[in-house]
């Protein structure tokens, strides 16, 4: 294997490792910081910090409401790694809720397409920009929007992006729908802000697509009227130091890489600030992990478990 083919190889699992090692059962025992009502049980409703593009906080009891047929419809954008049928039983709850929900079609071998991007002078300069790179993940998404589009209330569709699925949002809806079909975005642990320049031991994980998305890409305001949500967890503070624990360490290790700081809370994969896009609103879930991938019903609940989905969904898709 020559040095190339390596370091593409490194680039896309390196993720999955990250996710491994989050999972393993030896540190499974963590503590669920404010993530109920009472000390005593894990299934009370959670509580959301819900953040106006005016600042304003406020409390927020979710409440488990469920709608008819006449909502608006969704679709789902993977996040990296993920594949479609990761979020089969978000969807299942999406319908419960009485939507319309649609998937963007992606196996998880897919994601070995941006591999493409590493034969480009620019993914080594670090400027590399997201198309063609990620056309492939962009026509999967226009294709589910046109199979949901028009089939709820009005004619606007809700993407629901996970993690990379929100920058990747954005892009879709500058370059591929012009204002069409989207009403809403959601993202979920999403990192929605560039990596920061000149901090020592960072690397831009996405060589660059980021800054150019936000450089390019309409912010929040000009966006309107689309509607822009931001969900963010606590999972895990990180940290600097192993004595601080393991977990703490490895999720400080990742948080390093995505804003330039191991010391800060986040969802175990995308700290909170790098989550929430200016200007949107923005809604933070104390103890909610990243990704479906190792969750559970009691210790590792992700965005997409019912009681962390009628945290957010309450506001943002009501």
């Amino acid at each position: 294997m020559n040095a190339l083919a390596l370091a593409v190889l490194l680039e896309i699992f390196i993720p999955f490792i990250s996710i491994k090692l989050h999972c393993y059962p030896r540190f499974t025992t963590l503590s669920m910081r404010a993530t109920t009502t009472t000390t005593t049980t894990t299934t009370a409703p959670h509580r959301a910090r819900i953040h106006s593009s005016r600042g304003r906080t406020r409390r927020c009891r979710a409440t488990a409401a469920r709608g008819t047929t006449n909502k608006t419809p969704i679709v789902i954008l993977p996040g990296l790694g993920n594949e479609s049928g990761d979020y089969d039983e978000l969807v299942s709850l999406l319908r419960d809720r009485g939507h319309v929900v649609g998937v963007a079609d992606v196996k998880r071998y897919d994601w070995l397409r941006n591999a493409a991007g590493a034969v480009k002078r620019e993914y080594w300069a670090g400027n590399l920009k997201p198309r063609p790179t990620v056309d492939w993940y962009l026509e999967r998404v226009a294709t589910a929007v046109r199979g949901v589009v028009g089939s709820g209330e009005g004619e606007k569709v809700t993407l629901v992006a996970h993690s990379a699925g929100g920058w990747l949002a954005r892009v879709y809806i500058d370059d591929f729908d012009g204002d069409r079909d989207v009403g809403a975005l959601v993202t979920l642990g999403s990192p929605m802000k560039p990596t920061p320049k000149g901090v020592a031991g960072v690397v831009d994980q996405t060589r660059g697509i980021l800054d150019f998305v936000e450089a390019n890409c309409r912010k929040t305001s000009e966006l309107a009227p689309i509607k822009v949500t931001c969900v963010a967890g606590t999972y895990k503070r990180g940290s600097d130091s192993v004595s601080d624990g393991v977990q703490e360490f490895i999720c400080g290790l990742g948080y390093k890489q995505v804003c330039g700081d191991a010391n800060v809370d986040g969802d175990g994969i995308t700290p909170i600030d790098a989550a929430l896009m200016e200007g949107a609103r923005h809604i933070v879930l104390d103890g909610v992990y990243h990704t479906p991938l190792g969750a559970d019903s009691e210790k590792r609940k992700w965005y997409g478990s019912p009681e962390i989905l009628d945290a957010w969904a309450s506001v943002a898709l009501e």
